[in-house]
């Protein structure tokens, strides 16, 4: 005779067990979700010193085989940098390389001189240093490579990562803190391998001009990664590090999720999804309930991936097979503790900036010159009619302005367009703003004879010699002249 708490107990058993069968068909991955290594500095009262290496080195990405690698810190990829607004930062950077190359901080309001960009070249085992104040909120940033018409090239070796700027008001909220616990870093790139394992990186016409796109995603370089979440709520940090590739980003189940915060920050309030794009460089913060205890995958829809291009550029990427279904990694919450974090509505306030302010507009039209001769010539990619020069300054800024872009896309394809040292706000667009474009941003989607309108207030910083970028953030079309440069003087 069975007893009556023993067939409680397997009755029980059996309806847990078509769960468990499913999540156990659900399991993809078995790869460990690498978080990048965290490094905060020296700290001696608000000065805050890190030491940099650009190094090259071997990682062990596919099975049974070793790439070779370009890294900061570590042989693939940058550290993590983490200081706080009020901050005086001051980094140290050594190029361990045979070649020449730079460090961007892409997303920072800073001097010119401390920028990183094309004109702060760093030789061979030479050294740079950059030292400012982090004068703005809390945000995900990045950095990575800027060198001249190497950009794209050492970036797709590895030389990216992230640095993570936090502020006393955003520690008020009850948002996920903890890196690497329940805030988690998030890199993206898609990449494409010899057979001996080495990146393969520009391969054909296409890739030079539609930019390079990998048929393999890595997560913080790690191929099909699962993380184990450890908590109930989660807060990713997603950065879009690929050359080229736009994302159109969904889990499996559809299950909504919070955007709180994009590239310069966090958003007024936050906003319910189930899905967001992801252009080259662009960052968002979102905020994941899995308090249910499943089993879910990252992906990305490759259905959404041509409404960004003109015919010809469509079928193209169809052609060539680059609009298929991509994973990006997979969530196994099937052990999680509850989160004493929140969801918070009201996340912070952004100052309002009337049109009275503006003292200033300007055009910017991005170009591709298509025809038979494209892949060789060298100024197929072009901004108002030029490509870039060094030695020529493109525009003069006035520091502490306020100013209205209009930046139009004359091609047949989408480009994500990036300035240097400052957030703006997206005022007008084809389809409205909506979702992290809400929020302040560095990097703006135009799409094909679309036209869309930013608003910039220009922070107080001047130099009348060392000039900033603005570019496509598709990476081979800014090494192929895709970019353009300005002064920032002080108004008079």
């Amino acid at each position: 005779m069975i007893s009556r708490r023993r067939f409680i107990q397997v009755g029980l058993a059996l309806i847990a067990l078509p769960k468990q069968m499913v999540l156990a068909s659900r399991r993809l991955f078995k790869n460990r979700f690498q978080v990048p290594m965290l490094e905060t500095g020296k700290r001696i009262d608000k000065d805050v010193y890190f030491d940099l290496n650009i190094q090259s080195g071997q990682s062990a990405i596919l099975p049974n085989q070793l790439t070779p690698t370009l890294g900061i810190n570590q042989p693939f990829l940058g550290v993590t940098l983490r200081a706080s607004k009020g901050d005086r930062v001051h980094i140290k950077v050594k190029n361990s390389l045979d070649e020449t190359t730079t460090l961007h901080w892409h997303g920072m309001k800073l001097p010119a001189k401390a920028d990183g960009g094309p004109h702060h070249p760093i030789v061979p085992s030479g050294t740079w240093l950059s030292e400012f104040d982090i004068i703005q909120d809390a945000a995900t940033l990045w950095y990575h490579s800027h060198q001249i018409h190497q950009t794209g090239r050492q970036v797709y070796q590895g030389l990216a990562g992230l640095f993570i700027v936090d502020d006393e008001s955003a520690k008020t909220l009850n948002l996920p803190m903890e890196y690497g616990v329940d805030d988690i870093p998030v890199i993206i790139q898609d990449r494409d391998f010899k057979k001996n394992g080495a990146f393969a990186y520009i391969l054909s016409m296409p890739d030079r001009m539609m930019g390079k796109k990998g048929q393999t995603v890595l997560v913080n370089g790690v191929i099909n990664p699962v993380l184990r979440a450890k908590k109930s709520l989660l807060r990713l940090r997603l950065l879009n590090g690929s050359n080229a590739r736009t994302y159109h980003l969904s889990f499996d189940d559809h299950r909504a999720f919070y955007i709180i915060g994009s590239d310069g920050g966090l958003l007024e309030h936050s906003v319910k999804v189930n899905s967001l794009r992801l252009a080259p460089a662009e960052r968002v913060e979102i905020l994941l309930d899995v308090t249910d205890g499943e089993i879910l995958t990252l992906k990305h829809n490759a259905s959404q991936t041509s409404s960004g291009m003109g015919m010809g550029m469509g079928m193209m990427s169809r052609i060539m097979n680059q609009n298929k279904e991509l994973v990006i990694f997979q969530i196994d919450a099937t052990g999680v503790q509850k989160s004493n974090r929140s969801i918070p509505n009201q996340l912070t306030t952004h100052q309002l900036i009337p049109m009275s302010a503006v003292s200033n507009e300007r055009l910017i039209t991005l170009q591709m010159r298509m025809g038979p001769m494209m892949m060789f010539d060298g100024d197929v990619f072009s901004i108002n009619g030029k490509t870039m020069d060094m030695n020529r300054i493109d525009e003069v800024v006035k520091a502490g302005s306020v100013e209205i872009w209009t930046i139009e896309n004359h091609s047949m394809m989408a480009h994500p367009f990036h300035i240097h040292n400052v957030q703006f706000k997206i005022i007008s667009r084809s389809g409205g703003v909506q979702g992290h474009e809400l929020g302040y941003k560095d990097v703006v989607l135009v799409h094909p004879d679309e036209q869309v309108k930013v608003l910039i207030k220009f922070p107080e910083f001047s130099d009348t010699k060392t000039p900033y970028m603005y570019h496509c953030h598709i990476l081979e079309h800014e090494d192929r002249g895709m970019m353009g440069q300005f002064l920032v003087v002080k108004s008079t």
